[in-house]
């Protein structure tokens, strides 16, 4: 099979010659041979994990995303990923990645709310004269 992982900006890894895939869907883990027949799924946040002739198996932390598979082959789709081999450093790359996003997130928070305030304190001035 042929796997190609899509960021929303970029192209995050492309494999040829992959032995298999198991990913995590809404229902759960969900296996993929090269002669299953084609399908789509939901994918969920979580391990992908593939295997190919020089690795016996890869890692990648992917986001909710989906995963399309035509013939030989399968493009996932995802907001990130990251991937390696080492599982347990993989688990401290998803775990410092994600305490800064959310940081990020509650620093976006944070000036959205005082714009917004800010846009409505104006808005009630303007009706007022």
């Amino acid at each position: 099979m042929h796997l190609r992982v899509l960021l929303p900006f970029r192209v995050f890894a492309d494999i040829a010659g992959v032995r298999r895939i198991v990913v995590d869907t809404p229902a759960g883990s969900f296996g993929l041979l090269p002669h299953r027949l084609d399908c789509v799924t939901a994918l969920t946040p979580g391990l992908l994990l593939y295997e190919t002739q020089e690795h016996d198996e890869v890692f990648l932390a992917v986001d909710e995303g989906v995963l399309v598979k035509t013939g030989p082959q399968v493009l996932v789709s995802v907001r990130r990923a990251m991937g390696g081999t080492d599982l347990a450093h993989l688990h401290a790359r998803v775990e410092r990645e994600y305490l800064t996003l959310d940081e990020d997130e509650r620093s976006l928070r944070e000036v959205s709310a005082k714009l917004e305030n800010g846009f409505l304190h104006r808005f009630a001035e303007v009706q007022r004269d």
